[in-house]
């Protein structure tokens, strides 16, 4: 089967760092942090009280009421950011052929705050099951798929990933795979997650995973620093468009950059804690430049998954080292959850949507808030800290790893003819 070169058409993006692209990447590389108090609800008894929600959003100004309340924040965020990037693609959507589009997202948890929300009413009742008719379809993850499907009358492949957090990397790879072999012209790939409420933070916390930094939110999140002590929440959606090149060429699109490969893999070793020698991150990168036919010294640039978790940053940072060798003084890494938190399931596209605006664009994003690079992590490398680097990015890779000892990692590069 003759395989075919897929682009990026389109873009879109409801993220803490802004509600459009455009605003998102402004604030990105001015160094902004998304990290604030949460608003949603009362933190006083968590030991978390912050994270990085979107902000100045308001859905009656992208659906009716009626229709809003047939869906969970994780599927708005995923509708508008899909909206603005069929939108931004160009698409003349009475002549493409509607099923060879299609539509794969990505959600680690779904509708986390529509299960709470009902649970909760439940629990304060007499025991009489008085559950909303909306409140399976508002949680199960696939819907959000399904409503960007029933929008447009888009009828290609149509369904969900979950790797917790390499969710939406999976997304795009899966995207990327249907076609390059022919089995759609274009699809519309991303991830959204909505997981700022008790639950979300209660859970997390219990783990041990999230930063408690409350006195100074916007430097919490600090990856690779001597003193990073946990992860902050994020949530939003992000979505690309993929498409076959010979298809947006013919129909005059705007072409952001080329997918050039994908790689998965697991560690197969610990329930959250990533392998201690980073051998699924390894072999992550891997395949995935594998796949791409280029070579570790190709990569200009590498967005890695360095969540602010003291085991996760120092286990990635020996997979790169020994992956792009001791000292890899061509390539440039940041760390963009210092800046938007962490996603989860939406933490791969965000990312993705970072390589791609960085190919475009000639320029890398920093790391925000690492002021003391933790002993542990090699000397060599070179983290990008404070302010961002312009130079030639021909290539990118974006690394992510979710609790089950998920990996997936993308690469990216400039598009030529």
């Amino acid at each position: 089967m003759s395989q075919r070169r897929v682009v990026v058409t389109g873009t879109g993006a409801i993220t803490p760092l802004g509600n459009s692209v455009t605003d998102f990447w402004n604030n990105l590389l001015a160094g902004k942090s998304g990290a604030g108090p949460i608003t949603r609800f009362d933190t006083s008894k968590f030991k978390t009280h912050f994270a990085c929600e979107v902000k100045g959003y308001d859905p009656k100004e992208h659906f009716e009421v009626k229709e809003a309340r047939k869906m969970d924040l994780f599927t708005q965020y995923a509708i508008v950011s899909a909206t603005q990037a069929v939108e931004d693609s160009g698409m003349n959507l009475d002549k493409i052929n509607k099923r060879r589009v299609g539509v794969i997202w990505g959600s680690g948890n779904g509708g986390f705050l529509t299960f709470q929300e009902q649970v909760m009413e439940f629990a304060k009742g007499d025991g009489t099951p008085r559950f909303s008719p909306f409140f399976i379809p508002k949680v199960i993850p696939d819907i959000a798929a399904g409503w960007i499907s029933m929008k447009y009358g888009f009828m290609g492949p149509n369904f969900i990933t979950v790797s917790a957090c390499a969710t939406s990397t999976t997304s795009l790879i899966e995207a990327f795979n249907y076609i390059k072999w022919n089995k759609a012209d274009i699809m519309i790939a991303g991830g959204s997650e909505a997981a700022i409420n008790e639950s979300g933070i209660g859970g997390f916390g219990a783990l041990k995973a999230l930063s408690t930094r409350n006195d100074d939110p916007q430097s919490a999140s600090r990856p690779f620093d001597e003193s990073r002590d946990g992860f902050v929440m994020g949530e939003g959606g992000v979505a690309l468009v993929l498409e076959d090149y010979e298809h947006a060429k013919a129909r005059g699109a705007k072409i952001y950059a080329e997918i050039a490969g994908g790689g998965m893999s697991a560690d197969a070793y610990h329930l959250t804690s990533t392998h201690p020698e980073g051998e699924g991150a390894y072999l992550g990168m891997q395949l995935a430049l594998e796949e791409a036919g280029l070579q570790p010294a190709d990569v200009d640039y590498l967005n890695v998954h360095a969540t602010s978790t003291p085991l996760g940053d120092e286990s990635e940072s020996k997979a790169i080292v020994r992956f792009f060798g001791n000292d890899p003084r061509h390539l440039n890494i940041s760390a963009t959850k210092s800046a938007t938190g962490h996603l989860l399931g939406g933490a791969g596209a965000i990312e993705a949507l970072i390589c791609v605006l960085a190919v475009q664009n000639d320029v890398v994003p920093a790391t925000i808030n690492t002021q003391t690079v933790d002993p542990v992590i090699p000397a060599t490398l070179n983290l990008t800290l404070g302010s961002k680097v312009h130079k030639p990015v021909n290539v990118a890779m974006s690394n992510t790893f979710g609790f089950g000892g998920h990996n997936a990692t993308m690469v990216m590069k400039k598009w030529k003819e």
